[in-house]
């Protein structure tokens, strides 16, 4: 059922005061610097931390970006009350050159993702992302196109899923749900998530849902990864933000796993350190950290942020500012043809 409320009412941003504490300084700068500060919220969602950066800092101009056209739709009357300083476009997050060149953005301030799948995505249970809920079997964030988790389920091969879930979902059982799936799908194809929860159940020893939650939880979100493609967009997007941002800018991102984590930490931890062979005598300018981290390893919601919002308990944030211009990389991703700007 397709949820009525206004998305102020429907999303609670994680951590949003801390965002916005991290991301004030480059707004700062910039106005020294006698310019106009340019945000992008990378994962727009329902609004709620591009609305609070808009009311924060009333000069910014913000770009937000986001696959989901019914999230669009959502955050643009949201966001209303400040048409002129917003363009929120339809493209996936490592579109994030693509989308500032199309704008004729040459560089911005700062840039801030919220990684994983939205609230939005969750509460409409039609969509499919929820284990809790009997729904088709989708899984995109985009619903205009790509391959659904019910075509990902009954066209993969059992050794491809066994991969998948194993590797996406972290998930010890994979073998046993793989094959499971196999047999399943064999007489009759997968269709509902309710039908994938149930085959899931039979293999998944009730023991294991007693420590590690619903026997469906990690297989679901191995699923959602391959449908949308998140840890190679992830792996794409970070690096085309650094580039995107100036000296000065920073780039805060909030994971929500640890493999989206390690991405984020990844992409941060190469640009913080030198890369001067060991024992070169001379660091040269290329060499040298590009990147200052502005946290000390993760940083977690308060207990009173999860009590408020249960759903950011789980969220790891982590931020840096850009110290230096790097040698130009081409950071725009694929590019697709059906960007949109409203």
């Amino acid at each position: 059922m397709v949820e009525e409320r206004p998305a102020a009412e429907r999303h609670i941003p994680v951590l949003r005061e801390r965002c916005i504490a991290l991301l004030a300084p480059a707004v700062d700068a910039a106005r020294a610097a006698g310019r106009t500060p340019v945000l992008v919220d990378a994962t727009l969602g329902m609004g709620g931390h591009c609305e609070y950066m808009l009311r924060t800092f009333p000069d910014a101009h913000l770009v937000g970006i986001d696959r989901d056209t019914e999230a669009l739709s959502l955050a643009g009357t949201r966001l209303a009350a400040f048409e002129g300083r917003t363009d929120l476009v339809h493209a996936v997050y490592d579109e994030l050159g693509a989308v500032l060149a199309d704008l004729g953005i040459a560089a911005v301030d700062g840039v801030l993702f919220d990684l994983g799948v939205s609230s939005l995505q969750l509460d409409e249970h039609e969509r499919g992302f929820a284990y809790s809920f009997d729904a088709p079997l989708d899984m995109r964030m985009d619903k205009s196109q790509g391959r659904t988790a019910a075509d990902v389920v009954n066209t993969y091969s059992v050794e491809e899923l066994q991969r998948i879930i194993r590797a996406w979902g972290e998930e010890k059982f994979a073998g046993r749900i793989a094959t499971a799936i196999g047999t399943a799908r064999s007489a009759k194809p997968l269709a509902t998530t309710a039908e994938l929860v149930e085959v899931i159940r039979s293999v998944v020893p009730a023991s294991a849902a007693r420590t590690g939650g619903h026997p469906a939880k990690r297989t679901f979100q191995a699923l959602r990864i391959e449908v949308n493609e998140e840890l190679s967009v992830l792996g794409r997007a970070i690096p085309a933000a650094i580039e995107a941002t100036v000296v000065g800018g920073r780039v805060v991102a909030m994971s929500y796993h640890s493999l989206e984590d390690r991405i984020v930490k990844t992409a941060f931890s190469a640009g913080t350190r030198s890369s001067a062979p060991v024992g070169f005598p001379v660091e040269l300018e290329e060499h040298k950290a590009y990147l200052t981290s502005l946290t000390r390893g993760t940083e977690s919601p308060t207990a009173q942020e999860v009590e408020e919002n249960p759903r950011a308990a789980s969220a790891r944030l982590r931020a840096v500012q850009r110290t230096r211009t790097t040698p130009h990389r081409n950071t725009a991703g694929a590019g697709r043809t059906n960007r949109k700007t409203r």
